[in-house]
């Protein structure tokens, strides 16, 4: 019952740059090569069961490693999970900004 006044954790991996704006960085497996998503809730955010979707398919510029990124939110649009296929999250934390 008391997690309900708890503010939520950011998601370590997704990165909010403004109400409407998320971003996001991988790297993917065979190559390491970094790629960056920048995605809107109004384009690229689908409705899901229970909240919201992003859905991308993944190919790394240089070496064309292919992979497929997924982050799902809740109904507030806080992050509830992210998977990728072929790729490695990059932790906020490692952003070189």
């Amino acid at each position: 019952m008391f997690s309900l006044f708890r503010k939520p954790k950011p998601s370590p991996y997704v990165k909010q740059d403004s109400p409407q704006v998320f971003r996001v960085r991988v790297r993917t497996r065979p190559h390491g090569e970094l790629v960056e998503f920048r995605f809107t809730k109004g384009a690229h955010i689908g409705a899901d069961e229970g909240g919201f979707l992003f859905r991308k398919p993944v190919v790394s510029p240089q070496h064309l490693d292919r992979g497929e990124l997924l982050v799902r939110f809740d109904r507030a649009y806080r992050v509830t999970a992210t998977e990728g296929e072929n790729l490695d999250f990059v932790p906020v934390s490692e952003w070189e900004d």
